[in-house]
């Protein structure tokens, strides 16, 4: 069973949701079923994935419960399929950040439109988090929501920056690309913390750049007590 629903996460997460098809002579409502989606989401934020019945889902959709089991025969299904609706909404490839620099490419694709919004995804990651914790087989259509669309805009972002001659062409960006999604990703969900700007630019500045050979005015400096006991040991 587990990997029969292992193998929907994925197939749904890459191609997008596999709404089951209507009672014959119905009419689907791409809007109801966005709404449901989105309740969903909500939903697992803030209960969390055990708590979550199918009438809570309803009620936030402002609908009834038999529309949402006409399209989902369980509160899985529904998360499979609201999980890569999550994915459609983390970032649009097609509309990037372009400030000339890798720097202000970086802080605008990650900069949250308003600290309620940042905290809203923050309070979505988490219930996921509980999701994917208890049952492993939605863990790869869970990275593929949370990480991989940033991971994804981040190496276009990095592709340019090479082309322009900013990053070598020989730097690692595919691994680069990874390691602010999965910060944001562990900050918010074992930290319980919000990805803030200030957050994201010690990233960017203190790992990121140095990493692809970009300098950066960003200086550390050891405190004078570290010194002074390293001297006593030379």
């Amino acid at each position: 069973m587990k990997k029969q629903v292992a193998v929907m996460a994925a197939d749904q997460v890459k191609n997008g949701p596999a709404i089951q098809a209507p009672a014959r002579g119905r009419k689907r409502d791409p809007a109801l079923d966005a709404a449901i989606l989105d309740a969903a989401i909500e939903v697992v934020a803030e209960v969390g994935y055990e708590r979550m019945t199918m009438d809570m889902v309803a009620l936030r959709a402002k609908t009834g419960k038999a529309a949402a089991y006409r399209r989902w025969k369980s509160k899985a299904n529904l998360i499979i399929d609201a999980v890569a609706h999550l994915k459609r909404m983390q970032v649009d490839l097609d509309a990037l950040p372009d400030t000339g620099t890798l720097r202000g490419d970086l802080l605008g694709l990650f900069k949250p439109s308003s600290m309620q919004e940042g905290e809203r995804k923050m309070r979505i990651m988490a219930g996921l988090a509980s999701v994917l914790s208890q049952h492993p087989e939605l863990a790869e259509a869970g990275n593929a929501a949370i990480v991989e669309p940033w991971a994804s805009a981040n190496l276009r972002l990095m592709e340019r920056a090479v082309n322009r001659g900013e990053v070598q062409a020989g730097a690692d960006i595919n691994t680069a690309s990874q390691v602010m999604p999965s910060m944001a990703a562990y900050r918010a969900l074992i930290q319980r913390k919000p990805f803030e700007l200030q957050f994201l630019t010690s990233v960017i500045d203190g790992v990121l750049l140095p990493a692809l050979g970009i300098a950066t005015a960003v200086t550390f400096s050891i405190p004078s007590e570290t010194l002074r006991k390293a001297h006593q040991h030379e």
